[in-house]
């Protein structure tokens, strides 16, 4: 097959290109020798096979290992049987479109007309499912974000204890050093140190259960087993109450590692689902009780609710500047915090949020994970 003089690299493209060839199989073909090799083929001509070789040789081996691979890469590169090299046509660049994904995450993989490179930028179902607001899920979505549950881990505060450990850096340890030294009879050795050990911080979580809320209780229960296991997992601790007219301690029944059973038990220990909101005597009795007992004093206090208080938001008010006095952090989660249009103007949440270290929202998978980083860092 003929070769047209268009395609035909210029005699020194092809005479580098055999150099850089020589360069890849290992010989050390520098710049300079290079240069040289050109210089000498334009004395003897490139039509002179023979010539060309020697020229090769005494231009660009320096030493007699490379002879070998010369010889080796020279008749690869000029004793082709298709001739010279030819020129590689240059391929033109052609434009990326965005496309939507499919339906199915897993379809598409397929399709006929790929004629044109495809740049998928498009959010997959489950990445817009993790941000659709769960109250608006149909029974589908509900099951499948359920599984999308054991995305979320929680990885539990720490705080500071009294106790010191061992550590290779920190304050001296006095005691031990004297120790160490009494044991060599009195001789000075080497000084111990010590810095003050860490241990997960508790994590209480208020969940409203009341009718404003029911449409989000389920989800953040089935967030509370999640934090719950997560936490345990890592040496943490998570205490789970529902208010709504009452308070329910329900940590018990989220200790279920299955998820559905551990709902199902939370469910039958909580009488007031779906009932009225009295935040300010729930959370009283809750200080009363168990939080100023010990169970929130230095944890981090999460609430979830809309702040519809049907009882004295005033009192409301009370109960939680006594649990930011004892308490480390107190978050505030409402559901329709991350809604277009909304303002903070529910009685209970304009008593509540001058006592809130944070406001989140609390509506869709994305918005717990955000919560889940805020209590890590707490």
């Amino acid at each position: 097959m003929s070769v047209g003089a268009e395609e035909l690299h210029a005699p020194d493209e092809v005479l580098l290109g055999f150099a850089r060839a020589l360069r890849a199989a290992g010989v050390p073909v520098t710049q300079d020798r290079a240069h040289g090799f050109l210089a000498a083929v334009a004395a003897v001509g490139l039509d002179d096979r023979r010539a060309t070789w020697w020229a090769g040789r005494a231009t660009l081996c320096g030493s007699p290992d490379d002879l070998a691979r010369f010889d080796q890469v020279f008749a690869a590169w000029f004793d082709h049987r298709d001739g010279p090299p030819r020129a590689r046509p240059r391929e033109t660049p052609r434009p990326a479109t965005a496309h939507l994904l499919p339906d199915a995450e897993s379809g598409g993989a397929g399709r006929g007309d790929e004629d044109e490179d495809v740049l998928r930028v498009a959010a997959s179902e489950s990445e817009v499912l993790r941000h659709r607001d769960v109250a608006t899920l149909d029974a589908h979505d509900k099951r499948r974000l359920d599984a999308m549950f054991v995305r979320l881990a929680l990885r539990p505060p720490t705080r500071r204890t009294a106790r010191h450990r061992r550590w290779h850096r920190g304050s001296v340890d006095a005691s031990r050093t004297l120790r160490a030294s009494l044991r060599r009879m009195g001789e000075p050795g080497e000084i111990a140190w010590r810095r003050r050990g860490t241990r997960p911080r508790r994590v209480v979580l208020l969940v409203d259960v009341s009718g404003s809320m029911s449409a989000y209780a389920d989800a953040l229960l089935r967030l509370a087993h999640r934090l719950t296991q997560s936490a345990r997992a890592h040496g943490g601790v998570v205490e789970t109450f529902t208010v709504g007219t009452r308070l329910t301690h329900v940590t018990r029944a989220l200790r279920s590692p299955d998820p559905d059973r551990a709902l199902v038990a939370a469910g039958e220990v909580v009488p007031d689902w779906s009932g009225g909101t009295r935040l300010g005597e729930t959370l009283r009795v809750f200080l009363d009780r168990w939080g100023q007992r010990g169970m929130a004093r230095g944890s981090v206090v999460v609430v979830f609710s809309d702040g519809w208080e049907r009882g004295d938001a005033a009192l409301l008010g009370e109960q939680m500047a006594r649990l930011q006095r004892v308490a480390h952090r107190v978050v505030w989660v409402n559901p329709h915090r991350g809604k277009a249009g909304y303002a903070p103007l529910q009685g209970g949440v304009v008593a509540a949020l001058p006592h809130c270290d944070d406001f989140l929202a609390g509506h869709s998978l994305a918005t717990f994970a955000d919560l889940t980083e805020v209590i890590a860092r707490a």
